[in-house]
């Protein structure tokens, strides 16, 4: 049972009053309760035509119930359809904190509001789910049988995934549309398809996992097993265009007790039949609340292991070790070490992000972070690894994002026996990062040093991390970074096509400036070796990482794998870039490689994979 499903009462929105009043939604003309079924409330629009009114005795089958938490209720279901694709056959009767006193197979006629529930509430920008709410039913029988489910499958999810109600300008991150008064096109797109089955049975069979088992019991499947995936079984976000249309959600109405969840990783199976009324949320859209659960197939996915770098070899990465801090866990420090140590080869320099400082989520004036790093250090140690050393700027309090309280910021890890680092006093958090030019020689007028930290891109956000290190006798600039969030962004699945990508200004913002950086550095010498390398959350065919590489200054290092290796974070069952390691022309011969060892799996030490790139300054 996932507890993610949990929300407060269901209410008629301003939302929809105003999209009665702008005429996009027709008002419910008068009828006799006998003639009101299913179909006629959920209507052919997102938006029923009967929200906020009365109605009575309307007939269906329960096919399901939700006896916990306090958004308890039932699905049913009209046995008998109309003709029309477009109109659901089955609505939610939500209940609040009460358990409904029915069961599976009555026939019943129900009684109550028709709400328009908008999951994160009306702001949230995500679709509404029509339901029955101070709802009353009486029961006509019992044991009938059920409504036969709808099989999602490639031929009857369509790869087209959303109407574009932006006038034209589909990927526009800053046009949108509401598509809410559209009529829907199940036919055509996969969001329509969906919405038009709406509390209705469906099914998946044989099913590819492609987001692994959560805290919250819920894992992805697609229905389209044959389309865009990943070489290890994910399915592959690669363009805006195409955010896998077949990707559904999983989560289970059968008592932990008599069928545990499955604890699945990406490339596993769900054998046989799921099946359950399909449902809509604010933690990823529509899934299949289950009442059968497939049976789980092993994979037998591994985590990867990288080679060792050679002599002549510079070896660094990137790895987002998720909000670490002295309370966390020993078990994650050591697991964080093991993967450092054992899968990433014990890299030479490490460009660390969400450092939090000696107390983590305690929201005081502490912001060092020695204790943190000194607890990493001493587990990759005790792993076998090198005795590292790192440096890093204490943040000013509460002003670089994150966890409150937490202070997250980017660090470094090297080696000393295979590098060592140019330290450079005058770096603290507020001071600017300047480049230096001595006699046709860049260099750092701190080191570490901050970019740009006044800058207004870095308003609650993380400051890039400049230092300067030498390997072999040559210099080799290393940039960390840990761009903006994308909080704010309206969701794939979005009522609000295409959705807007508000987050995306601050980080095209970000992106320019370190641009900027790089390129004053290859002012002073263009043979300057120059390693970008962090979080941006960002993909690679996005407008910031774009802007990152404008100019011709960086290479990004993702764009050189095969396609089906592009990626290393999962996000509601697609397979994505967010991190990313670049390079300047002058870093010579770089052996690229995202190490998956977290992402795919319901076992993590991080929700990110790391990066390693092996380079001959």
């Amino acid at each position: 049972m996932s507890p993610r499903a949990l929300r407060g009462p269901a209410a008629v929105t301003a939302v929809v009053a105003s999209a009665l009043a702008a005429g996009l939604l027709a008002a419910p003309q008068s009828a006799t309760a006998a003639e009101i079924r299913i179909h006629d409330i959920q209507g052919s629009t997102r938006i029923s035509p009967f929200a906020g009114k009365q109605v009575s005795e309307v007939p269906g089958t329960v096919t399901a119930i939700r006896a916990f938490g306090s958004s308890r209720g039932f699905w049913f279901q009209d046995p008998h359809p109309d003709r029309d694709r477009a109109t659901s056959e089955a609505i939610f009767v939500y209940t609040g904190s009460t358990t409904p006193s029915v069961a599976v197979g009555d026939a019943v006629r129900v009684s109550g509001t028709v709400s328009e529930y908008y999951p994160g509430g009306a702001d949230a920008g995500l679709q509404s789910v029509t339901e029955l709410t101070k709802a009353t039913w009486t029961v006509e029988s019992s044991g009938n049988a059920l409504p036969a489910a709808y099989a999602l499958t490639p031929s009857t999810v369509p790869d087209r995934y959303a109407p574009d109600a932006s006038g034209g300008s589909s990927g526009d991150s800053g046009n949108s549309g509401n598509i809410e008064g559209l009529r829907l096109r199940p036919n055509s797109y996969a969001l329509d398809r969906y919405e038009s089955l709406e509390g209705m049975r469906v099914s998946v069979k044989d099913a590819p996992v492609v987001g692994p088992t959560s805290q919250y019991n819920e894992l992805w499947v697609t229905a389209e097993p044959g389309h865009a995936r990943t070489a290890r079984g994910g399915a592959l976000y690669s363009s805006y265009r195409d955010p896998n249309a077949g990707r559904v959600k999983v989560a289970s109405l059968i008592p932990f007790a008599q069928r545990p969840f499955p604890v699945a990783d990406v490339g596993d199976r769900l054998t046989g039949t799921t099946a359950g009324p399909l449902d809509y949320d604010n933690f990823g859209g529509y899934g299949i609340q289950a009442t059968a659960l497939g049976e789980l197939a092993d994979g037998n996915l591994v985590r990867e292991t990288t080679r060792k770098q050679r002599a002549d070899e510079l070896s660094i990465a990137t790895y987002n070790v998720e909000n670490l801090s002295p309370k966390t866990a020993q078990a994650k420090f050591d697991r964080l070490a093991s993967g450092l140590v054992d899968n990433l080869a014990s890299p030479d320099i490490v460009a660390l992000e969400e450092v939090q400082d000696d107390n983590g989520p305690t929201n005081d004036a502490v912001t060092n972070a020695g204790a943190t790093l000194k607890k990493l250090t001493d587990a990759i140690k005790a792993a076998g690894g090198p005795a590292y050393e790192w440096r890093q700027i204490d943040p000013a309090d509460d002003q670089d994002g994150g966890q409150p309280g937490g202070n997250i910021r980017v660090a470094f890890l090297f080696n000393p026996e295979r590098v060592s680092f140019t330290d450079v006093a005058g770096g603290n958090a507020t001071t600017a990062v300047r480049v230096t030019d001595d006699g046709g020689k860049a260099g750092l007028s701190a080191s570490p040093g901050r970019i740009d930290p006044e800058n207004p891109v870095w308003k609650d956000s993380r400051k890039p991390l400049a230092g300067q290190f030498s390997f072999r006798g040559r210099p080799v600039f290393v940039i960390a970074n840990h761009f903006n969030s994308k909080g704010g962004d309206q969701g794939l699945d979005s009522r609000f096509q295409p959705p807007a990508r508000s987050s995306e200004t601050q980080r095209t913002g970000q992106a320019e400036a370190v641009n900027a950086f790089v390129k004053k550095l290859l002012a002073v010498d263009p043979q300057s070796r120059v390693v970008v390398a962090g979080d941006l959350n960002d993909y690679q065919f996005s407008p910031a990482l774009a802007d990152l590489t404008g100019g011709g200054v960086l290479t990004d290092l993702v764009t050189g794998d095969p396609k089906d290796e592009r990626y290393g974070y999962v996000y509601n069952g697609n397979s994505q870039v967010l991190d990313h390691i670049l390079t300047s022309h002058a870093v010579r011969r770089p052996d690229y490689d995202i190490v998956h060892i977290n992402a795919e799996f319901a076992d993590q030490s991080s929700d990110h994979d790391p990066q390693i790139v092996r380079v001959k300054p």
